[in-house]
């Protein structure tokens, strides 16, 4: 290993410099607060838990991208939090449990063995809010709502929203009565839009009905106008499709008058989530990323393994993400203070003073000499110096016996040669 290579991160990790490490902080600071106006509880959940509760119910499709530690203390084995979803609905069912709706929000890094696609990173800052307690429509829009607040304020301007609904695939499978295996070809066909493959999965299906409607269904696809195609294709369809159906339509349409600015695209036969989703699901996408902004979905009775079921539904996102749009971008201005704000107590007092009103206060350090092991006061003309931070606007100087705040290009004789 060279010296260089020390220096190397894994795949997946990355470091969050300045300045985007305090745009970052600025914008999550921004987010919590508006999860806290729309009435959402914050929690922090811990970096680890024990592998049987992390894993149990949706967490158990994370145990491919879960890292797994042994405790020192009890001998069992621990996973690394890569989803804060799972463990806030333990926390909803045993730690919070609340009757009635139940709202929580959350920022926590997590950790993951492998990131979910090429681009993405494999120690996401991940960033959402889950609502408890509410099994209907309400509830959805409400989420959905919520997440188009949170990447609009991020800076996303021109977002595109992908709606769709597990239990209209899940109530025709239902019906159609398909083994296992069938139904696991089938779901890899449709998953994968291998259409030509999609007709043999079905050929072993009694009613021609379902058999019809399980080959139209991944074809319904498009803008809202798709809504009244799926309404006459499946007609005929069991109860809890169609009222699968009225779901859908209902949520994109109230998106549809509340955010005209928002484009809407409906996918019928959407599976991401599959094996925990239990209605709607959703994503968002903005155009030059190659991949979702935020993701989303109803996952009714995630607490019944932790002994009390409740209807759910969340969204989350990659901080790191919000902060590539761009579009918050913290104010950074400073005030540079002279050396003396560390002996004079007037001008401490006064440096003091500005950090409590909110302003960023910078000490103009001197220049240290090695050989001679003396500091040395520099005139200090801009804020690019190798031992200032690397920007201000503004200056504290004495004129006439007062210390005052002037412009970054006032001179003085305050800072001596």
């Amino acid at each position: 290993m060279t010296i260089a290579d020390r220096w190397l991160l894994p795949d997946g990790m990355e470091e969050i410099l300045p300045p985007k490490a305090r745009q970052m902080e600025a914008l999550r600071r921004r987010l919590l607060d508006l999860f806290h106006a729309w009435g959402y509880d914050m929690v922090m959940p811990p970096p680890v838990e024990f592998l049987e509760s992390l894993l149990t119910g949706a967490g158990h499709d994370l145990e491919l991208q879960t890292f797994k530690v042994t405790d020192q203390l009890s001998g069992r084995t621990m996973g690394v939090s890569a989803d804060v979803t799972p463990q806030v609905a333990r926390m909803d069912a045993h730690s919070v449990p609340r009757s009635g709706a139940a709202r929580f929000c959350y920022c926590h890094p997590v950790l993951r063995t492998r990131a979910d696609n090429s681009m993405g990173s494999r120690a996401p800052v991940q960033i959402g809010a889950e609502l408890f307690g509410h099994a209907g429509v309400a509830s959805d829009l409400e989420i959905l709502n919520l997440m188009v607040s949170t990447l609009q304020q991020s800076g996303a301007d021109e977002l595109y929203l992908d709606l769709g609904h597990v239990g209209l695939y899940r109530g025709l499978v239902d019906a159609a009565g398909l083994s296992t295996e069938q139904e696991q070809q089938l779901f890899d066909a449709i998953q994968h839009k291998r259409f030509a493959d999609i007709a043999p999965c079905v050929t072993g299906v009694e009613s021609a009905v379902v058999r019809e409607m399980l080959m139209a269904l991944p074809h319904l696809s498009g803008g809202v106008e798709v809504l009244e195609q799926a309404r006459q294709v499946l007609a005929a369809a069991p109860a809890g499709v169609r009222e699968a159906l009225s779901e859908l339509t209902e949520v994109a349409h109230a998106l549809q008058r509340c955010h005209p600015e928002i484009t809407l695209y409906l996918d019928l036969s959407e599976l991401r989530g599959y094996h925990y989703h239990t209605g709607m699901v959703f994503a968002a996408y903005v155009p030059g990323l190659g991949q979702a902004l935020a993701k989303g979905g109803r996952y009714d009775e995630i607490g019944s393994v932790f002994g009390r079921a409740r209807p759910a539904t969340g969204f989350s996102t990659d901080l790191k993400l919000l902060a590539e749009l761009n579009g918050y971008q913290p104010s950074m201005p400073g005030i540079l203070a002279p050396v003396e704000a560390l002996t004079d107590p007037d001008c401490a007092q006064e440096v003091a003073r500005l950090r409590a009103m909110g302003e960023r206060v910078m000490i103009a350090l001197p220049e240290y000499r090695v050989e001679t092991h003396q500091f040395e006061t520099h005139r200090v003309e801009s804020g690019q110096g190798a031992h200032q931070a690397p920007t201000y606007d503004r200056r504290l100087l004495k004129v006439e016996d007062q210390w005052q705040v002037v412009s970054a290009g006032q001179s003085t004789d305050s800072f001596s040669d």
